[in-house]
């Protein structure tokens, strides 16, 4: 038995199906955890996560499980290792942790509380574990309840039953606004109810729309917080344990801080976007630059995510594009250092306006010609991106989104928008939070009144109610479900509200349809929400 541990952090980023890839990270984490007795991984770090049904390919599964024997063999000579991995046995998988000792596999703990809601499916392709106990390391009994595991009490008060001295936490939980503090307080809930410390480890990076922000961090059995690490950057932290009369106790070390607000949501979408362009091998992106708030931040967001030269941005005007957005665009590129082309949609709009000609005659114009515009943006900008590879960024916001103020084949073209779960109000105060960064948004681009700029004087709020108006609303239905009696109790007109709901419920078509974005709020479209296409309900009240 010993009286002292130290246990390294290894908060990484790993890349979902990149089984060589997270082995060379998991032994260059290894190396930098000099001293370390054992080092811990995130929630099946071997192949990334969430693999979804990637683990029903059997291949795959064998491919994680040789990854891991490879890995154990290291531990002849370095120290031993806890790894994430999917695990199949008696004909089960499982989503598993493996204590890697002494040149092999010694034991092996399976995930007991299978998540099944928002964006997790677990139980669809994992069989839930027994209740674990306790894996013993130097003669120190270890608890691995494995992130959902500690969302609930029974797990840990299993492990605590069963004699466990140190909880280590290996996870998988993606970002959302302030989710770090609930974190922290589920923790210490835990730490409470069992009386010991309690080490919570996680990933960090991109997959899709989901971001990963680390956050790692340590409590003492007394809740004291001993280590915090950082979030959205990669770490490997050496904690020390010493055992005391009554418990374990961790040397204090770093207290990283915590991003919070804007600055929170803007590292995520940069990280989501970095690891979605990155790990996908696109060269770099490309977008239009229309002198508006949204094109703009997204821009930004690039530059931070990928850096100047991976950004191309075009200005694409026609008759009723404004000299002020010309000159906005033009020096928003600027500011950030980007290529900035300028390509007229002139020829194209008239081109198909002259084919279509002949059928149209007799009728008003309406927003068929307005939708045309957008599409010859669209295929200009689709064009580029084949040409020279970059991927195609959408801007479309989540306000937008919600209500279908967005043209499908048009400005919804691109592979990916990492704003699409960020409300309107809230993209104004990412660009002026981003300019006391550095000032890379002119001022005259977040004072102005948005505008699509299909028609002529078009302003938003010709068909929109204003922002602040239209957001509240939307988080009511879309956030937290509630009914048009509970809105309308906010300050809203009645009228008002089910004019956005109908909205909203008609433009299902449009959401299946486009790109993926980073998930932001607890409810983003796609992954947490879940709508119908086809549906006639309506909330009357």
């Amino acid at each position: 038995m010993t009286d002292r541990l130290a246990i390294a952090l290894a908060q990484l980023n790993p890349t979902l199906g990149a089984i060589q890839t997270n082995v060379a990270k998991a032994r260059a984490a290894c190396r930098d955890a000099a001293g370390a007795d054992l080092v811990l991984f995130s929630e099946l770090f071997i192949c990334g996560y969430p693999p979804e049904d990637l683990v029903l390919r059997p291949s795959f599964v064998a491919q994680c499980k040789a990854a891991v024997e490879e890995l154990a063999n290291d531990t002849r000579t370095g120290p031993a290792i806890l790894m994430g991995t999917p695990w199949v046995e008696s004909g089960k998988l499982y989503n598993a942790m493996a204590l890697l000792k002494d040149g092999k596999i010694e034991t092996v703990r399976f995930k007991h509380d299978l998540p099944n809601y928002g964006v997790f499916d677990e139980k669809r392709v994992f069989q839930a574990g027994p209740a674990p106990g306790p894996i013993p390391f130097k003669g120190v009994r270890i608890g691995v309840p494995i992130c959902e595991d500690i969302w609930t009490e029974e797990t840990c008060e299993t492990l605590a039953e069963t004699g466990a001295e140190i909880l280590l936490v290996p996870n998988g939980s993606p970002f959302e606004r302030n989710k770090d503090d609930v974190r922290l307080n589920l923790a210490v809930a835990r730490v409470t109810e069992t009386g010991l410390p309690m080490a919570y480890l996680n990933q960090v990076c991109g997959q899709d729309e989901l971001v990963f922000d680390g956050a790692s961090f340590v409590l003492n059995a007394d809740r004291s917080l001993a280590l915090q690490m950082p979030m959205f950057s990669e770490a490997v932290a050496l904690t020390e344990w010493t055992r005391g009369e009554k418990d374990w106790r961790v040397t204090p070390g770093e207290i990283a801080r915590l991003p919070e607000k804007e600055e929170e949501t803007w590292q995520a979408c940069v990280l989501g976007l970095k690891d979605y362009v990155e790990k996908n091998r696109f060269p770099g992106v490309v977008l239009g630059l229309s002198g508006g708030i949204d094109s703009a931040v997204v821009a930004a967001m690039a530059v931070d995510a990928l850096s100047k030269d991976r950004v191309h941005c075009v200005m694409l005007p026609y008759a009723y594009t404004s000299k002020d957005s010309l000159v906005d665009a033009e020096a928003c590129a600027k500011l950030l250092g980007v290529r900035y082309d300028v390509v007229s949609i002139k020829e194209p709009v008239e081109g198909f306006l002259s084919a279509l000609k002949p059928m149209f005659d007799g009728r008003n114009i309406d927003v068929t010609e307005e939708n045309i515009q957008s599409r010859s943006r669209g295929v200009i900008l689709m064009a580029i991106s084949n040409k020279f590879g970059s991927m195609v960024l959408t801007t479309g916001n989540k306000s937008e989104m919600s209500v279908g103020y967005a043209t499908l084949y048009g400005d919804m073209n691109g592979g990916f928008n990492p704003i699409k779960d960020v409300y309107k109000t809230q993209v104004f105060r990412l660009a002026k939070w981003r300019n006391t960064q550095s000032f890379v948004i002119p001022e005259r681009i977040i004072a102005k009144p948005p505008t699509a700029e299909l028609r002529e004087n078009q302003k938003d709020q010709d068909t929109l109610p204003p922002y602040d108006v239209l957001d509240d609303i939307l988080s009511g239905l879309v956030e937290e479900e509630q009914p048009i009696a509970a809105i309308v109790a906010r300050g809203h007109d009645e009228a008002l509200v089910k004019r956005i709901q109908h909205m909203l419920y008609i433009a299902e078509y449009k959401r299946r349809q486009a790109a993926p974005g980073v998930k932001i709020t607890r409810r983003n479209f796609g992954r947490d929400r879940r709508y119908p296409i086809t549906n006639a309900f309506r909330d009357k009240s």
